[in-house]
């Protein structure tokens, strides 16, 4: 099981069904979480096929053909929790509360995304299925 804010459960390297409480996943909304460096700060470490996006980052691999390399269990589980793949990852935890360190008060007990706004990057970047 994650820690997170509804506990879901998690197989081995993904997570078989949408969060609860969520629609279908919208890819243009997604692509508006992976852009928007107020939210997700998905660039500051990835870079993405989001050409009008400049000084993207490059600390972790490129979102770029990431629909062709995950299936949509595991892009779930990489956003979800990437500490269950990697405990050494420096990417955040977007939907745990618990076990974290160094969080400030005033987000204690929060996710950083939604359910549903993980949901919707997941759509976005399933599409992704470009250069690897």
């Amino acid at each position: 099981m994650l820690a997170c804010a509804c506990q879901i459960s998690a197989a081995a390297d993904g997570i078989d069904h949408p969060l609860p409480g969520t629609t279908p996943g919208d890819p243009v909304r997604g692509r508006a979480i992976v852009a928007d460096r107020q939210v997700g700060l998905c660039l500051l470490c990835h870079t993405a096929p989001i050409p009008e996006e400049r000084f993207q980052g490059d600390l972790a691999p490129s979102l770029d053909g990431a629909g062709a390399r995950w299936t949509v269990p595991q892009l779930r589980l990489r956003i979800a929790d990437s500490a269950r793949i990697n405990p050494d990852t420096i990417m955040p935890s977007y939907y745990r509360t618990e076990g974290l360190v160094r969080v400030a008060p005033a987000h204690q007990g929060r996710t950083i995304l939604s359910a549903q706004q993980i949901e919707d990057v997941v759509a976005f970047l399933a599409t992704l299925k470009g250069n690897r």
